[in-house]
Formats: structure tokens, sequence, C-alpha cells
């Protein structure tokens, strides 16, 4: 009887254990779950075919050790009975002609890793890593993978001119790009505001006094060499940027003379060979973008000496006029690509702009270059962060930018390809089962890997909406119109999100958004019924416009949402908003940081909710879609109850978000 009860006990923990298979991210391109599991205990032999595999195989065996094994490596020749990983290049295998994709079997016993290259090999011991089953003992799921990305450019921008960021966190942001195949990490490391990168020949160019934020910050060429091999040991490549000739006002300063002038043009020569030297990268950014050319010259001048070092040059399109061989980074939707150019795609890529919960909808669904994988030309995406508003820290940098949960995504999209142009879906979101399962992923992700990091998304593919209207106010933001009375019977919209568009920053034309004719001076209604199984008190996440890091976003005045006349009520009650620490201030200029203005910065309202249904109604004036207040008027809301659990905030999921007060949770 008591073996049986020990039977019965482990066939739970096995079912329990099978129920749902490890959530990876990317997911691979195919993939069959087996009945069997290779648990983590005792010896475990790691097999290495070569000393260009050893690398690897010393990784595996760091990880198969944190998980309480005693893993080594051994030679491939000495096989030997037991528990054993093997690793196995193949130059002219079936991944010859995919140099990063990888397969992956793992059984009772042995588990095998095959590629065609190193960096397929170290692939795979991510997916690997991935594989962990809770035990006792822990395991990796039993499996058969095949797997290779759509894109050979897969990477994350940081403006370090603007904003200096530490190693340890330059460090940190690597890894977690690692861990989720992003491969190049592209360093903007000079700006009007400052020049970052250390130089023999211009010492003057990180000296404090020329600095206009952070003085003193900067990266000495032993510490870049650092970050260098850092990144190689996680097969990064680092791609560094020296914007010319405009956003160098650091450099005049520094010089006294302007780039495109005979002495500014000889400096700037002896730079680019400096960071030629000193970086491993194929490739020289050279900005090129956003200034006024007196200089004709100036830019084929620098590409034939970012040449003369080996490079190819890379340059912002729009931009600077360059030759056919140039590789352009997109960044305006208006501007397409010319033909015969080669390109990597950040429109609509700039994550400052961003709308976290909304805006990681429309880049789990679109597309990249306009294609579904890499052709010649069509290289890949590299996401962007720009710091002109200054951070108050390197956590609001992350917070407010949405940057693990965007990133995981963009991994996810950037390795699979695939998607659909952003007119075509945007913020609407078209698939929600495919997005209902992607976000269990991806939530498993932060809870498992994030516990203790900044991660400001919540599971939203439950909360459902109804938009009326939009009802012409005439420039009358106060106006009132019948939704507040409580007639909710008018042509609606559906919609579902956390934070949900009406129109979308740059507008239809770029990226679709629930109404599809968005026009100024009008005023929407949103409403939903919330079911709450018993009386209680929630947090309420609520915001009427996103405020953009980039951006001289002016705080609401005390005793206001915002400067449209937004309105928030829940079973009839209006909501007041939060006491604003700057309420009020019209920024004059990029320098002050967002305080508590963005809802991701601060706590959530405390509300309460009856049992059974609760109506929660928004008011969504608009005017202007541009105003001294905002540059860029986000026409959108974000509400949704939530909760603490452990460091973070998480949706309150026993409550069903149902505007026809459905009964089954949706």
């Amino acid at each position: 009887m008591k073996i049986s009860l020990i039977a019965a006990f482990w066939l739970l923990i096995w079912v329990a254990t099978w129920a749902k298979p490890p959530a990876l991210i990317p997911a691979p391109r195919r993939v069959v779950w087996t009945n069997e599991a290779f648990r983590l205990q005792g010896l475990i032999r790691v097999l290495t075919p070569n000393a260009q595999a050893r690398v690897v195989a010393d990784s595996v065996v760091a990880f198969l050790r944190q998980q309480g094994t005693k893993a080594q490596t051994v030679d491939s020749g000495s096989a030997q009975a037991g528990a054993q990983v093997v690793l196995k290049l193949e130059p002219m295998g079936a991944f010859r002609d995919k140099p990063e994709g990888y397969s992956i079997t793992v059984s009772a016993k042995n588990i095998q890793l095959t590629a065609a290259t190193e960096r397929g090999l170290f692939w795979a011991y991510r997916t690997l890593q991935q594989l962990v089953q809770p035990g006792p003992p822990p395991s990796l799921a039993g499996c058969q993978i095949t797997d290779y990305p759509a894109f050979p450019v897969r990477g994350l921008m940081h403006d370090t001119g603007r904003s200096f960021i530490t190693l340890d966190t330059l460090r940190a942001h690597l890894q977690q790009m690692s861990r989720y195949k992003l491969n190049t990490f592209h360093w903007h490391l000079t700006e009007d505001l400052a020049w970052r990168l250390a130089s023999d020949s211009l010492p003057q160019l990180t000296e404090a006094i020329h600095m206009q934020r952070d003085p003193g910050g900067f990266y000495t060429k032993a510490e870049v060499r650092g970050l260098l091999q850092f990144a190689h040991e996680r097969h990064i490549q680092i791609i560094p940027e020296l914007d010319m000739p405009g956003h160098s006002a650091a450099f005049r300063r520094a010089t006294g003379v302007d780039m495109q002038s005979e002495p500014g043009k000889k400096w700037v020569k002896s730079l680019i060979r400096e960071v030629c030297a000193l970086f491993d990268a194929p490739y020289l950014h050279i900005g090129t973008d956003e200034v006024a050319f007196r200089d004709s010259t100036f830019v084929p001048t620098m590409m034939g000496v970012v040449r003369a070092c080996g490079k190819e040059v890379i340059g912002w399109y729009p931009g600077g006029k360059m030759d056919s061989l140039a590789i352009r980074q997109l960044w305006m939707s208006a501007r397409k690509p010319l033909p015969g150019m080669r390109v990597i795609d950040s429109r609509d890529l700039y994550l400052n702009h961003y709308a976290t919960q909304a805006d990681l909808i429309s880049l789990f669904q679109r597309d990249f270059c306009d294609v579904p994988e890499a052709t010649p030309r069509h290289l890949g995406a590299i996401a962007c962060i720009w710091n002109d508003r200054r951070p108050a820290s390197t956590a609001q940098l992350e917070r407010l930018n949405g940057l693990y949960p965007i990133l995981l995504t963009f991994a996810e999209r950037i390795w699979r390809g695939g998607g659909k142009p952003e007119t075509q879906t945007g913020v609407v979101l078209t698939d929600p089962a495919a997005f209902a399962e992607f976000e269990d992923r991806l939530l498993t992700h932060k809870r498992l890997h994030f516990s203790q990091k900044v991660f400001p998304y919540v599971r939203q593919s439950g909360l459902h909406w109804r938009i009326l209207g939009p009802f012409p106010n005439g420039g009358n933001l106060s106006a009132s119109f019948p939704p507040e009375e409580g007639n909710l019977h008018f042509p609606a919209v559906s919609a579902t999100g956390a934070t949900v568009y009406m129109r979308h920053t740059w507008g239809p034309s770029v990226v679709r958004a629930y109404l599809p004719d968005p026009k100024p001076n009008h005023t929407a209604y949103a409403y939903t019924e919330v079911y709450s199984p018993k009386a209680q008190t929630v947090g309420l996440w609520v915001d009427f416009h996103n405020y953009g890091r980039s951006e001289k976003d002016a705080a609401p005045p005390a005793g206001a949402w915002d400067h449209k006349g937004s309105t928030l009520w829940l079973n009839g009650e209006r909501v007041p908003p939060p006491n604003w620490q700057q309420a009020g201030l019209r920024p004059q200029n990029l320098e002050q940081p967002y305080q508590n203005e963005p809802y991701e910065a601060r706590e959530p309202i405390a509300v309460s909710l009856k049992p059974g249904w609760n109506r929660v109604l928004l008011k969504l004036p608009v005017g202007s879609f541009s105003t001294p207040e905002y540059r860029l008027v986000k026409w959108l809301f974000t509400c949704v109850f939530v909760r603490r659990e452990g460091a973070h905030w998480e949706t309150a999921d026993e409550l069903i978000f149902s505007p026809e007060q459905s009964p089954k949770k949706l």
C-alpha cells in the first residue's frame, strides 16, 4: 500500500510537471514534446568534439552544475554509460546554410545539441536552459527541436550619448539579450549633450566641462575592450555609432570647430580610425541624420575612411546621401527605402514612444523590413531607446520604456519572422488565441526569470472594452455626451487590452488603432463591466497619456488626469487622480525627469469593488493631435485592476472584464 501511495504521488508530480511544456522564448521553428525527461542529478558527462565547441561545453557544464548535478566535460572519444550531453559541430550538415541554426534532442539518458557553427551551438545551449522542469529532482523536458532565425540582425540600441549608462547596466542588458538570442548591440556613443568614448587623439572630448548631462560619464578603451569580451562570450556583436556631422555639439565644444570644417574633418577621420581599431565588429555606424549639409563631400569622404579600415558603413535613412554599398537603418515610416538598398529596420521601434501594454501587441503582430524573413537586402531590425528626456534612474529607464517585456516580445518576432504590416494589425489585437498563448509564455518568464527585475507588463488578453462614438466636440473638451448619463446604446467598437489606443501616436497611415478614421476635436467613451466574486479593495492602474521619454510632456494640473479633460467613473462615482508631485509643470527643457506622471511610476489607486458586476466608464476627449502640453498627443487610455505579487504588480485575475456581462471568463 505504501509503495502504491508513493507511486501515485510521483505520478501526480509527473502529470503536474507535464501539464504544460516549458515556455520557450523565442518559440522554436519546430518542437515535438515527448513523454521523457532527462533528470538533473548525479554525474552527467558533456562530450565535446573539438576546441571550437569547448567554450559552449563549459557553459553547458556550468548550467548543469547550477541545477545540482556533477557535470563534467570529457572528450567525445571517451563516451561511457550513463547520462550524457553530446555537442556536435557539423559545418556541412543540415544547418550549413543557416549559421545560427541548431537542433536539440532530449531523451531520458541523452541530450544532443547539433549545429554548423559555435554560435548555433550557443543558441542551442540558450534553449536548453529554458527546458528546465521543477523537481525533485529537476529535469529537462524531453523533446526534439529544430530551430533557426528569420533574420541575421536582431538588436537593441542604447543612447548613451545623451544619458550615461553604467557598464554594469549594459552588461545586465547584454546578458538578457543573449538569453533570448538577440545578437546585436548598437552603441550610440556620441550626441550633442556629450561624447562618451575616450580618444587618444582628442582626449578633451570626454572632459566633464564639455558634457551637458552626466558630466564625467564616459567609457575608457579598457572598459570598451572588457565589454566587447563580455559580448563576444555571449555571441553579441557591438556596433559603435559616431553620429556625424549632426548631433555633434559636444565635439564642437571640445574642439572649437564644426565637423564639416576642414580641421573638423581631419579630426573626424582620426576618430574613425581609432574606433575601427578598437571595435571588432565589421561595421561602423556614422549616423548622418537630422543635419544640414554644407559640405557635400563629407559623407563620401568619411565612408571612404571607414572602408579603408576594412569596415562596412551603416547610416540612418533618411540621412546623408550614401552609395548602394552602405547599409541604411530605417527610422521614418514615411520614407520608403530605395530599390536595392540594404536595410535594418527601426521604424516604429523607438521604445521611448511606446505605451508598453498596447505597443507590445503591435510588436508581436508586426513584420520587419516589409518581408517575412531575411533576404540579402533585408537584414533585420534594431529596437532603440532614445533618452532625450533625462531619466531619473536606470530603473526608470527600464520601467517607462518597458525594456524587458518589449525585449522578449521583439526577440520572439524577429527570430520567428512573419507578421503583418502595422497598418493592417497595429495595436488592434487581431489573433487573440495566438497572443494569449505568447502572453502565457511571457508571464511565465516574468515569474521565473525577472522576479527581482523591472518588468512592467500585466496580463491583458482578457480585458474587453466597448468604445462609443466618437462625438464631435467642436474643440470643447468639457462637452458632455449621452454615455455620461448612462446611455450606452450607440454603435461600438470592441477592443482588448490594458492600454487601448483610439489613435496611435503616428496615426493610421503608420500604425492601425481602434478607431478607423480618428479626427481631432472629438470625444470617445470606453466602458466595460467587471465581475468581482466578492467585495474587495484592489489597485487600479489608470492613465490617459503615455509620457514620451524623448518629449517635454507637461505634468497634469492638480485635480485633473491630464490636459484633455479625461475622466473615469467606477460604479457611477468619479475616480479622482493622484496628487501629482510636479502638478502643472511645463518643462522648458528636457532635463527635468518624470516623477509620478506615468502610471508605471506610481502606486496604483486603491478602489473598492462590490460583489457582482461593476461598471467602468471612461471619457476620452481630444482636441488637436499636437498641443503646447503634448507635442505628440496620445489618444489612449490605460485601465487595469492589479494587486501586488512579490516585487511586481499583476492583473487581478479573478475579475472578468465583459461589456456584455458574460458570466464566463473570456
